[in-house]
């Protein structure tokens, strides 16, 4: 048995603070062919499952949580628990698995049993099946999730399956009474050292999230039921555009989000100012050789994006501008480091804590958009081609929608949750975001386009006071 650490162990008492939501994480693939049938597939998924334990393991929690939580041999596992089978009626259109995706996300996983579903969907349209793959929040975060599902693909061509490497550091709950002992004996040494510098620099996350903000219709209480739309564009003209105008692939995708909220604020005529959104973007701090570790390695950065800049190209260089200066205050190493310090004191009144936090309403954030980098080589599952991934969120905290985006090979997939009776709008979302890519695209042509003299050539400098392309 090991521990959780804080972040996992915090998602669990995240999603017991509202009984609206749930917390699973996933990734649907739609692949070509018919499905495989029952018997194979599970007979799949049980050899994937010898070589990594973690999936055949649940939750413990101690009484009152005198202890963190450990994951704990599931006495009572079956493989066939975790898989389910279901198919679309006709015409088996995305739009039907759109709104099988979004039931999907709206349903809890069984804490009696390991955090982990496949489902497998046949009679999609155009002869091809799909697999919604799900996993709660305090087993994986995007990048593990993504491994997570590599895992169950074919290895590739030559190579066997790999046992995953399991944690840096996995202590034994058969001594947690004597760790909490001498947690608690070191606790007067260990926090001050810790805390204070941390504190410095974690402070302006805080407040960011707890402090007052101008009113949106993208925070508020959300209900039970979910909304899923995907929305698909070009990961080569993604990176265009960032070499293009000097700025990162997260900059342009986090720049056609702004675009797509500004139309959505727009169309419910709410108005378009400077501090109307302030978006929760995590930041991944795991390091490579711990890619296919099932736990959450995120901090997270809090800009406001700016809905209310017109110009595209403006928008993006402002949205590079605050990004630098996030990263550069040194937020999401200060809350990584509060994980840090969190881990070396006692359990009890750090869940406690984090329960209390959990039913305060935040009012400073609006949405949350996540980038994860998915694989770039072409997958395969039983032979079948992996023609495409999309991502699907879960939402909490009063937001209202939440936006992750994945790539994978030469496509980049926008996936939008949306809650189901405050946000019926997420096409406008979703329009938002393909006009957003299109706009900077156009005006990524007209940079490139030959330039008779240096006197007569738009420069970028004139958007938004950088130099010119050639200069980036």
């Amino acid at each position: 048995m090991t521990e959780l650490h804080p972040l996992d162990s915090g998602f669990i008492e995240l999603e017991d603070s509202d009984r609206h939501i749930s917390l699973g994480i996933g990734a649907v693939a739609i692949i070509s062919g018919a499905a495989p049938k029952r018997a194979e597939f599970t007979e799949a998924i049980t050899e994937r499952l010898a070589h990594n334990t973690r999936l055949r393991q649940r939750i413990h929690r101690a009484p009152f949580d005198l202890i963190a939580p450990v994951w704990e041999d599931d006495p009572n596992f079956d493989v066939a628990r975790h898989i389910r089978w279901t198919a679309l009626p006709e015409p088996g259109d995305e739009k039907t698995l759109f709104e099988l995706i979004a039931t999907e996300l709206a349903e809890r996983l069984d804490r009696d049993h390991p955090l982990w579903q496949c489902t497998v969907v046949e009679h999609l349209a155009d002869d091809r099946w799909a697999l919604i793959v799900r996993a709660h929040h305090s087993l994986v975060d995007g990048v593990s999730g993504i491994s997570l599902f590599e895992g169950f693909c074919d290895p590739p061509a030559g190579e066997t399956l790999a046992r995953p490497p399991t944690r840096d550091h996995e202590p034994s709950s058969a001594t947690g009474l004597f760790e909490l002992a001498v947690k608690t004996l070191r606790m007067p040494i260990d926090a001050p050292r810790f805390v204070v510098g941390t504190l410095r620099s974690l402070a302006p996350i805080a407040m960011a999230a707890i402090g007052p903000a101008a009113e949106s219709s993208l925070n508020g209480p959300i209900g039970q039921q979910r909304r899923y739309v995907a929305v698909r564009t070009s990961f080569a003209e993604v990176r265009d555009i960032g070499e293009a105008f000097g700025v990162t692939v997260n900059d342009t995708v986090l720049a056609a989000v702004a675009s797509a909220y500004r139309a959505l604020l727009s169309d419910r005529g709410e108005a378009l100012t400077g501090d109307k959104l302030r978006i929760l973007v995590p930041v991944s701090m795991r390091p490579t050789d711990a890619k296919y570790v099932l736990d959450n390695r995120v901090s997270v950065l809090l800009p406001h994006l700016p809905i209310d800049i017109a110009d595209p190209v403006e928008r993006l260089g402002t949205i590079h501008d605050r990004m630098t200066e996030h990263k550069a205050k040194g937020g999401a190493q200060a809350e990584n480091s509060i994980l840090a310090v969190a881990a070396r004191l006692p359990f009890a009144p750090i869940a406690w804590t984090v329960r209390l936090a959990a039913h305060f309403p935040q009012r400073g954030v609006g949405a949350l958009a996540t980038n994860v980098p998915g694989p770039r080589q072409p997958l395969t599952m039983q032979g079948s081609a992996v023609l495409e991934l999309l991502p699907c969120i879960p939402i909490a905290m009063r937001l209202r929608t939440a936006i992750a985006i994945l790539s994978y090979g030469d496509n980049l997939a926008f996936g939008i949750t949306g809650d189901y009776d405050s946000a019926p709008d997420i096409d406008v979302i979703a329009d938002g975001i393909r006009a957003g890519i299109a706009e900077l695209v156009a005006h990524t042509a007209i940079c490139r386009l030959p330039r008779q003299s240096d006197a007569d050539a738009p420069t970028q400098d004139a958007h938004h006071g950088r130099g010119t392309p050639a200069s980036r």
